[in-house]
């Protein structure tokens, strides 16, 4: 299939396998989020097969963790949270390995990435993810050799 252009590029006709980022997926959660028609959309697109199968590291599922506690989330909606997550037809969460854990620490040096997490969805996408592409609004992705960066609002042509 056709790859978007990279760096956050335009809508193509079609769909290669992508990463999508907890961005993303945390705005899909949370009650209220800038990002979250874009990620009700991108989540019912994913659920009715348009955009294929999706990837995430499974990190978003600690990031999640963490952003939610900062937002002063009792355990019980974060639980609900993960789960919701976790129950996303087409969406499939891709393990960690020592050798991604390896190339996030890697990354994480050599770009001087500000989270520990953007390194690992970084990793997962070089690594597990055929084409390199990951769905974020995070412009660190483009300093990275080999990932496509492709923004949520161009892919549900929102931007």
């Amino acid at each position: 299939m056709p790859c978007p252009a990279p760096g956050g590029g335009g809508r193509p006709s079609q769909w290669t396998a992508m990463l999508v980022e907890s961005d993303v997926l945390y705005a899909y959660v949370k009650k209220s989020d800038w990002l979250k028609p874009v990620a009700v959309k991108i989540v019912e697109m994913a659920v009715e097969g348009v955009l294929g199968t999706l990837y995430a590291s499974r990190e978003v599922l600690h990031e999640l963790y963490y952003l939610s506690v900062e937002e002063g989330v009792p355990p019980d909606e974060y639980l609900a949270r993960a789960a919701a997550l976790t129950a996303i037809d087409n969406l499939v969460f891709l393990p960690t390995t020592p050798e991604i854990d390896l190339l996030a620490f890697t990354l994480l040096a050599q770009y001087r990435l500000g989270s520990v997490f953007d390194a690992y969805h970084a990793a997962t996408a070089l690594s597990q993810v055929p084409d390199h592409t990951i769905v974020s609004t995070d412009h660190v992705y483009d300093s990275i050799p080999g990932i496509r960066r492709i923004d949520p609002r161009s892919l549900v042509g929102s931007k």
